[in-house]
């Protein structure tokens, strides 16, 4: 199992930057460059507790689906979704939104496991884990560029 914990400083409410990390349509945005698209389930706005969404998306060059719930839900503190089908044995994403000193402290704790036994802890040691660190990586300065330009960013 692989795990990774992000921090992001995001100079808007928490309760904007929660609702960007839900939104299908800001996920989207964030993942234009693999051809991501939301198939079913939840396809747009804003996911909640218990509602799925089935993505698809280009990664090293094969079309992958992924279908995950959302499984834990407290506006506007955590949610956090859980792979229900897809390529990895296990894929686990927890976002926190901490109001610390007039801006928000994400904090994303992502864990996995990849497929294929050894092979692919192998593959993950060699660019699975770099790969995954970018995705979240971009998505999270996506969120941060719309907060900040959010109405309500400096009302913090």
């Amino acid at each position: 199992m692989a795990r990774f914990i992000l921090s992001t400083r995001i100079n808007a409410p928490a309760g904007i930057c929660f609702d960007l990390a839900r939104s299908i349509d800001l996920h989207l945005m964030s993942m234009r460059s693999n051809g991501e698209r939301a198939i079913a389930g939840v396809r747009s706005g804003l996911i909640g507790l218990n509602e799925t969404v089935t993505w698809q998306a280009r990664h090293f060059g094969m079309f992958i689906k992924l279908t995950s719930k959302i499984t834990e839900f407290r506006y506007p503190d955590i949610f956090s979704d859980e792979m229900v089908s897809g390529p990895f044995k296990l894929l686990a994403h927890r976002h926190q939104f901490l109001p610390v000193n007039g801006y928000t402290l994400m904090i994303d704790e992502f864990v996995y496991t990849p497929p294929f036994g050894i092979l692919g802890r192998l593959a993950d040691s060699l660019f699975l884990k770099r790969y995954m660190l970018r995705l979240i990586r971009h998505r999270n300065q996506t969120i941060k560029d719309e907060a900040e330009m959010s109405p309500g960013a400096s009302s913090i």
